[in-house]
């Protein structure tokens, strides 16, 4: 099956009580035993709910998996990882990257005695000079957020197997429609499904998807025992978005190009990150495991002036001015300021997270009105 039909048809079953062909919204906490133990298959939600289990089913063939689960957010997806650890251990992690997720590991499993290194992985290289005996885990973004930095899953994952280390890639920012790590060697793909997966702004969820069953078996022990899960309704929401993921996502591209050739054209722009340009560190990678290079773009303006960065998003009307990415809608936001200000200022500038970095989540609206909108807020 090819990823247009898994996207409608991957996993997925009619339901047997009535045919219906999307999966029913089973807003249910418990479910009636005929005796004790004697059920259906479904004891309590927390631990199995059929709309969820619906997309987790999804998930997984999306991703070429096996095992598909589905958290209350992005951030319990990667909380419910770090869980397969333990005080000791050590995670070589992307420096680039979601200012959320570096809060987690820092503000929180740093606490724990999880070692965290946050390095450059442009060149995979670089990775085996952090290797010990304790490193456990590998943690890469590609595209990185929000540099648009772009690292060598199947180098990558030859260091994580040398050294028999999990590799776990975050996929958010591309999706299967562009990329499959589990294909590229990772161990584990995870998913902010608020994002493109969802693809409306109208949910909040995280998604975990490996083909390993005994890695699958510890994560689901997790999800379980920590309780972090989605709900039914959140289910059905996702489940509808990914249907229409790959129509979304060729716009995406389409108008991602678009912008980021404008931008590029523009007297007052310092510098675009995006990875389809041929001059894109690692575009050559980019292309060899990507299907297209997306729709996020990064620029900064000339001078590194802040208020001419917040001015820009201010300004914009068609691109709203917001957290998150990968809607239907445009985006716009100030990394500094919003998704990336709980790294430290010199920790985010090391990386390129200066103050007048703007971030687009180019959205699928006519690519003339997204470029009138940049011409006019930009000036």
């Amino acid at each position: 099956m090819k990823f247009n039909t898994k996207t409608i048809h991957g996993g997925q079953e009619h339901d047997p009580a009535y045919g219906s062909v999307m999966p029913p919204i089973y807003q249910t906490s418990t479910y009636a035993q005929s005796t004790p133990g004697g059920h259906k298959g479904y004891e309590y939600s927390r631990t199995h709910n059929p709309t969820r289990n619906a997309l987790e089913n999804a998930f997984a063939s999306i991703e070429n998996g096996k095992y598909g689960l589905a958290f209350g957010s992005g951030l319990a997806a990667i909380d419910a990882v770090i869980k397969l650890l333990k005080p000791g251990d050590e995670v070589i992690s992307t420096n680039d990257l979601y200012g959320g997720t570096y809060r987690l590991f820092t503000k929180i499993f740093e606490g724990f005695g999880i070692k965290f290194h946050f390095i450059g992985m442009q060149n995979a290289d670089n990775i085996e000079s952090y290797v010990n005996q304790n490193t456990k885990l590998i943690w890469v973004e590609t595209p990185t957020n929000p540099m648009m930095n772009i690292i060598d899953i199947k180098s990558v994952s030859k260091v994580a197997k040398k050294h028999d280390i999990i590799l776990a890639v975050d996929n958010t920012f591309a999706t299967p429609y562009l990329q499959v790590p589990l294909d590229l060697g990772a161990d584990i793909v995870m998913h902010s499904a608020t994002k493109y997966l969802g693809g409306h702004s109208d949910v909040v969820m995280g998604a975990l998807i490996v083909k390993d069953k005994e890695l699958a078996d510890k994560l689901y022990f997790i999800q379980n025992a920590s309780g972090a899960v989605c709900g039914p309704q959140d289910s059905f929401l996702v489940l509808r978005g990914i249907k229409t993921l790959h129509v979304r996502m060729q716009r995406h591209c389409e108008n991602g190009k678009a912008v980021a050739e404008y931008l590029r054209t523009h007297p007052k722009i310092e510098k675009v990150y995006w990875p389809g340009f041929e001059d894109h560190p690692n575009h050559n990678i980019a292309r060899e495991q990507m299907k297209d290079f997306g729709g996020m773009i990064s620029f900064v303006t000339k001078g590194n002036d802040y208020n001419e960065a917040v001015k820009i998003v201010e300004k914009l009307k068609v691109f709203t001015l917001a957290e998150s990415l990968g809607g239907v809608e445009s985006l716009s936001g100030h990394p500094a300021s919003m998704t990336h200000a709980s790294i430290p200022k010199e920790e985010r500038e090391k990386t390129g997270v200066v103050d007048s970095l703007i971030r687009l989540s180019v959205g699928i609206e006519d690519e003339d009105d997204l470029i009138a909108d940049l011409k006019q807020a930009i000036g």
